[in-house]
């Protein structure tokens, strides 16, 4: 079967009909056929490629492409042995709270077909850090591990009060340490209520110091810990927060999470905004960061990327790695596969 066929069905045939259905119920079922052995480990021969020349290695981690999955689609680790048979070259599951959390009520996605775009109101639901790392240990055990690096995003329960926010992410990153080759701090989502100002360097500090005491305790191996932050910031906010990052010892920054900005669009949904009205604005804070580390400071750039010059564009603008969440959805099961043959060329 030819290799452009499977995308060629996704747009014509199956990109339709499931966008008749809602999109949280698309997710899920998206999820449970990636779930499945039977079907992912036949079609990884359409999906999986080696590429050589786009290789990475960060945080002495092996990294067989740039294109991983954003987290918010794999929230409980569900799928975890389908993303690397589909082509990606690292995923990143949560996000993940201490305490198991239902989210926001439905509707909570919103697509925005003529924008290329959804707009999300989740809310960090979970099935909380015990369970996610149980399911973790269980696919470990089993020898079902992926051998793609494995981020997990961790974010602040609901239930817990913002001034005790650093005792609730210390608790996840502790429970879920041994399973993460990776971790990000998640204080940028616009859908739970007060996270966005944790922001802020005096909270940032507060929380970033006890994750890293907790991080370099002991003689388990100490994981990289990166922030994820939000596109709304002030270019005298990112400065701040630069220096927030680099006086906790941060390993990097994963730019950008969804926007609260939907000047752009003609849907007002409350949430926060991704897909291609994002990429501009995701593209440029990259580049400010960049600039203002000097480039010393690894980031994963975020936010509109669909085409291999959508990724092409945040490399050149400074980042490393890529990920992608909207642009997957829109352009079907072969989306990391097409970007990387786009950027090999």
């Amino acid at each position: 079967m030819p290799l452009e066929i499977p995308a060629m069905l996704y747009k014509a045939l199956l990109r339709p009909l499931a966008f008749r259905f809602p999109p949280e119920t698309v997710h899920h079922w998206a999820l449970d056929g990636l779930a499945r052995d039977g079907l992912t480990k036949p079609l990884s021969r359409f999906f999986q490629k080696d590429y050589p020349s786009l290789r990475r290695q960060l945080w002495g981690l092996d990294f067989p492409n740039p294109i991983g999955l954003a987290a918010g689609f794999d929230k409980n680790a569900a799928a975890l042995c389908g993303w690397e048979r589909i082509g990606f070259g690292f995923v990143e599951i949560g996000t993940v709270t201490l305490h198991r959390q239902p989210g926001n009520a439905r509707p909570r996605i919103f697509r925005l077909g003529r924008d290329h775009a959804l707009i999300n109101r989740m809310g960090f639901p979970n099935d909380g850090a015990e369970a996610v790392a149980n399911r973790l240990e269980k696919i470990r055990l089993a020898g079902r591990w992926p051998t793609i690096p494995v981020g997990i995003n961790i974010g602040k329960s609901k239930v817990t009060p913002l001034d005790e926010a650093a005792s609730d992410y210390v608790a996840t990153f502790k429970r879920l340490r041994d399973y993460g080759s990776y971790f990000v701090v998640n204080v940028s989502s616009p859908n739970t209520p007060g996270l966005r100002s944790l922001q802020s360097r005096e909270q940032l500090i507060r929380i970033l110091g006890p994750i890293q005491e907790e991080n370099n305790r002991g003689a388990t191996t100490r994981k990289p810990l990166l922030v994820k932050v939000a596109p709304d910031l002030r270019d005298e906010e990112l400065d701040t927060l630069v220096d927030s990052l680099v006086e906790c010892g941060c390993d990097g920054v994963v730019a950008t999470n969804t926007t609260v900005n939907k000047n752009s669009v003609r849907l007002k949904e409350e949430g926060g905004l991704s897909g291609k009205p994002l990429a501009k604005r995701s593209t440029a804070i990259i580049r400010l960061l960049s600039q203002r580390t000097g480039g010393k400071l690894p980031i994963i750039g975020v936010g509109g990327i669909f085409t291999a010059e959508d990724a092409r564009e945040k490399l050149k603008a400074g980042a490393t790695l890529l990920q992608s969440y909207t642009g997957f959805i829109y352009e079907g099961p072969r989306f990391a596969r097409n970007i990387c043959d786009g950027l090999a060329v």
